[in-house]
């Protein structure tokens, strides 16, 4: 079936689910023709479970998406193996770079403490684009109180250059919302939220925050960056916010 361009879908689809609650925008998508074929990109972060547990209820054969950047903290790791199992997530993909590419590019496993930009691309960005060929479109956590850039967040957007949609239902919760929802279906936290992590990437590039710092400011500390990179507009890097 040959399909309209990605910004005419956008457009209907957020047309037609412009009213619906979080829960719904995600189960109709990924049954929605418009929508194609989806997968869900989750990082098993802070927030992750939120979107997790609702492709579970909505449809657990959905495939999800970790990229194991082999230099995660070794307890997202077993929070990723104890979600997916909790969950019953069927259809978990873990990516990783290639090992010709990590050798090329980063032998001595360095990289991060030259050019982070660089090391986000090789170990997360390009992965991740790998495996998303063939879908139509990918789930992403982001928000609009994670910065002035998603301020006007929609449930759908196109992905300039890719031809490929995403969808973001939880675009207009809050860090309340994201709260009272983990805490209603009793949701496991990350293990290193409450060792002072709200913001959980890779080990040598998280630091923790204290209570007067943005929850993102433990992120790749002391450089001009606060976004792993997966996310574009106009074929830029957007540095604001996270995935799922």
């Amino acid at each position: 079936m040959q399909r309209s361009d990605p910004t005419s879908r956008v457009a209907a689809l957020n047309a037609r689910y412009r009213h619906h609650a979080a829960s719904d925008v995600l189960a109709h998508a990924v049954c929605d023709a418009d929508a194609g074929r989806l997968a869900l990109v989750s990082s098993f972060g802070a927030e992750s479970v939120v979107l997790l547990h609702m492709i579970a209820v909505a449809r657990p054969a959905t495939p999800v998406i970790f990229v194991d950047t082999a230099m995660l903290f070794a307890e997202t790791l077993v929070y990723q193996h104890e979600l997916a199992e909790r969950l019953d997530l069927r259809d978990l993909r873990i990516v990783r770079a290639s090992q010709a590419d990590l050798h090329g590019h980063d032998p001595d496993d360095t990289l991060h403490r030259t050019a982070p930009d660089a090391c986000c691309a090789l170990r997360k960005t390009r992965p991740l684009m790998r495996a998303l060929e063939g879908f139509d479109g990918w789930i992403t956590g982001r928000k609009r109180y994670q910065g002035a850039t998603r301020a006007a967040l929609e449930f759908f957007e196109t992905e300039p250059g890719t031809g490929r949609i995403k969808v973001n239902p939880l675009a207009h919760w809050t860090p309340e919302d994201i709260r009272t929802y983990m805490e209603e279906n009793r949701l496991p936290r990350h293990p290193l939220v409450a060792r002072g992590y709200p913001s959980v990437g890779c080990q040598p590039c998280t630091t923790r925050v204290t209570g007067e710092e943005d929850p993102r400011s433990g992120r790749w500390r002391g450089h001009d960056k606060t976004e792993c990179g997966i996310h574009f507009e106009n074929g830029r890097i957007i540095r604001q916010g996270e995935t799922a």
